[in-house]
């Protein structure tokens, strides 16, 4: 379908919808088209804008886009580096035994102390559970000189049954 404001001898303007051009011009020919205001059989199309479809964003902003976003990327993996890196010099590691020196602590079993170490998923669920608070440990980042840091794997939160790091 095609819609075209049309305009009559008089001036007034109104739309008209069309399936084709072809369809336009052979009820304009044939006397078909009346104004709606004055009834004048006299109508043509008035100049309008085109609709034009929106085309993709030129490439720059793909490469604006790109370059913000790996430096979100970067300041993501420094920030997750220097969080690893004050809990590895403030807190005890604790190695897999973390569950269990989680709860000793969370219990009064054993004095309150800063602590880190691994556990699995569902390790973490059930302390969690427990009321343990405990929060994941981000990835140690692996180094690559040409590439600079990874960043941690992104479904470091599913349950695959490895250990995680937790603090």
């Amino acid at each position: 379908m095609i819609k075209y404001t049309l305009r009559c001898d008089a001036n007034h303007e109104f739309e008209g919808w069309f399936r084709a051009s072809d369809d336009f011009d052979a009820q304009a020919a044939d006397g078909r088209l009346s104004c709606p205001v004055c009834g004048s059989s006299e109508v043509r199309k008035a100049i309008m804008a085109p609709a034009v479809a929106r085309t993709a964003r030129p490439a720059a902003n793909d490469a604006a886009r790109a370059e913000k976003l790996a430096k979100i990327r970067e300041a993501i993996r420094d920030a997750a580096g220097r969080a690893r890196a004050y809990v590895e010099k403030n807190f005890d590691y604790v190695g897999p035994s973390f569950p269990e020196e989680a709860r000793r602590i969370h219990y009064g079993e054993t004095p309150e102390r800063r602590i880190y170490g691994e556990a699995s998923g569902e390790e973490a669920r059930a302390l969690a559970d427990e009321g343990v608070e405990i929060a994941p440990l981000p990835a140690a980042p692996k180094t690559d000189r040409a590439a600079g840091p990874a960043m941690p794997a992104p479904d470091a939160d599913a349950d695959d049954g490895e250990p995680e790091n937790l603090n």
